[in-house]
């Protein structure tokens, strides 16, 4: 009896973990991209936030889930042309940009959200229903983990692969990763670097918005202030503790994400430790990841830094 108590405890932490690991995929996987190109992207954060509020908008105005997932993924992309407008056109420095898009993404959401909702509580908006593969959905332990999820869910799962293969085995992947290493080199081959940085941070922000339209629509069904809380920066944790590799930044991914349901269900437990220190168990686990790996030195060799230079 105790074993199928902890088998069933053990699935269900398992299914948590790979829903609650699907936000950061999806900024995780956008972040590779904009960092193998050459831009450090320190607002993912802002990014997510702003497509938790843009998939929000989008499902109340269309009365529709994947009408929500449009909006979520222009807010994240707009909000990666303006940062690309600033740190590529402007040159300006990018982890100062990436903090203050962040700070600029919450202001912006939260005046919108308040002036339509004065009492702070929104409504609800068609949502992402859980879906169950046929056939696959029927396999004991795995079925149950991987494949009784919503939709969101398999499709930042299925974008690993294609990840994979568009950054490490197309031309375009290549163009991409040359200008993050030498772009001087690219140029000189006839590769567009700013045209380039362009569509890698663009596409950034639209996968970080869907990152944030999976909170809003995945989730709750609506929008809440501090609905990401951090993810934008576990997510380059992520980055950094999986090489830059899509597979192992997803492995990474499911790490965190089991991490966040575990203490959810710690709490759930009523052992003698506040709960604020259960919340902080994630974060400590990105704290930790930052300190054994973020000097390991295999980061692209142009990253953070602006072309042509100042």
């Amino acid at each position: 009896m105790e074993e199928v108590v902890w088998l069933t405890f053990l699935v269900s932490l398992l299914a948590a973990g790979v829903r609650l690991a699907t936000p950061l995929l999806f900024a995780a996987l956008g972040g590779i991209t904009n960092e193998l190109a050459g831009v450090l992207n320190i607002g993912l954060e802002g990014m997510m936030i702003a497509g938790t509020f843009g998939a929000y908008i989008g499902a109340l105005l269309s009365g529709s889930e994947w009408g929500g997932a449009l909006g979520g993924m222009l807010a994240g992309g707009l909000l990666g042309l303006l940062f690309a407008y600033l740190s590529i056109t402007w040159r300006g420095d990018q982890v100062v940009l990436g903090t203050g898009l962040n700070i600029f993404a919450l202001g912006l959401t939260s005046f919108f959200f308040r002036s339509m909702y004065k009492a702070g509580i929104s409504q609800f908006v068609p949502s992402f229903q859980a879906w169950n593969v046929p056939l696959l959905s029927d396999i004991p332990l795995i079925g149950q983990i991987f494949f009784r999820q919503v939709p969101l869910v398999y499709l930042a799962y299925m974008l690993i692969p294609i990840a994979t293969f568009l950054l490490y085995k197309t031309t375009w992947g290549l163009k991409l990763r040359c200008c993050g290493e030498h772009p001087r080199a690219a140029e000189t081959v006839g590769v567009n670097v700013v045209k380039t940085r362009y569509l890698a941070l663009c596409l950034s922000g639209m996968l970080a918005g869907l990152g944030g339209t999976f909170l809003s629509l995945g989730q709750i069904s609506a929008f809440t202030e501090g609905l990401v809380s951090g993810r934008g920066f576990i997510a380059l944790a992520a980055i950094i503790f999986g090489r830059w590799k899509p597979l192992n930044v997803a492995l990474a991914c499911l790490l965190f994400g089991v991490a966040d349901a575990l203490q959810l269900r710690l709490q759930g437990f009523g052992l003698p430790i506040r709960y604020e220190f259960l919340l902080m168990f994630p974060y400590l686990l990105t704290l930790v990841t930052f300190i054994i790996f973020v000097n390991r030195g295999d980061s692209p060799a142009g990253l953070g830094k602006p072309y042509p230079e100042k």
